[in-house]
């Protein structure tokens, strides 16, 4: 099993939702079973939304971590936030988001949000491979 972690900062910082999507591309490139690019653009979106929305909505900062399973990427990403994701409708006019938790749980096998008992919570997708 492989595993990655990166802590991940505010979009004026090196390490911020494009950071990620960097380093979670270089997580799928370097593993023994490597992903088909679909596979891979379809991780790095779901990295991409959460991480932007821990940044937006979670306190500014986040964790995130990518596991590679046998038949699965995990992606987790934890945040100081004991908000937890909703669905809405999304914004179609003022740009005001809407469509990443949707799309997230429409790409993902399997989604899961808990509190963390320090404050906070984690948010968890499971990809298929």
């Amino acid at each position: 099993m492989n595993t990655m972690s990166l802590d991940v900062a505010p979009a004026r910082s090196a390490t911020s939702a494009a950071g990620a999507r960097h380093s979670a591309r270089d997580f799928l490139e370097g593993l023994a079973r490597p992903f088909a690019t679909e596979g891979a653009d379809t991780v790095t979106l779901v990295v991409s939304e959460l991480v932007t929305n821990a940044l937006r909505h979670g306190g500014g900062s986040c964790t995130l971590e990518l596991t590679a399973h046998r038949d699965s990427i995990e992606v987790t990403v934890h945040d100081d936030s004991p908000q937890v994701p909703r669905m809405r409708t999304p914004d179609l006019n003022g740009g005001m988001g809407g469509f990443g938790w949707p799309m997230v749980n429409r790409l993902a096998h399997t989604t899961a949000v808990t509190r963390r008992p320090t404050g906070g919570k984690t948010v968890s997708a499971f990809l298929a491979r």
